[in-house]
């Protein structure tokens, strides 16, 4: 089974920087889409930010442009989420998310996950701003 581990959330002040990596654990990613999410206190998960397997296509949420970037390492088997300028509304659990080949889009994957037949998750790296 797939399993996804995330790390570098923490405490930092309104303007601070943090940035997220995410690696599996038995599976090589290359071929995997991957994205970052974000669960603040609430029913609601929301896609944050995804990258394609290698072609380089990105995507971001309005809220994070400018301020956010996704990136990945293939050959370290990565995927990072570098956060600059944040914001008490960034505050929230972070995950990790992963889909196997042939089956979404960038797109596809932060806006409608609820229609991806298969989605691995990380359990979560805590991020909260706060001055």
């Amino acid at each position: 089974q797939l399993q996804l581990v995330e790390s570098g959330g923490g405490l930092v002040q309104p303007g601070d920087s943090l940035r997220l990596s995410c690696t599996a654990s038995g599976f090589n990613l290359d071929s995997y889409t991957l994205g970052w999410f974000r669960q603040a206190p609430g029913p609601e998960r929301e896609g944050v930010s995804c990258i394609s397997p290698t072609d380089g296509s990105t995507y971001y949420r309005e809220f994070v442009k400018g301020r956010f970037t996704i990136s990945r390492d293939n050959a370290e088997n990565m995927v990072y989420l570098q956060m600059d300028s944040l914001k008490p509304d960034d505050t929230a659990i972070y995950y990790c998310a992963a889909v196997p080949p042939r089956v979404t889009t960038v797109q596809a994957m932060c806006t409608m996950p609820e229609y991806v037949e298969l989605i691995y998750w990380g359990q979560g790296t805590q991020v909260t701003v706060s001055s």
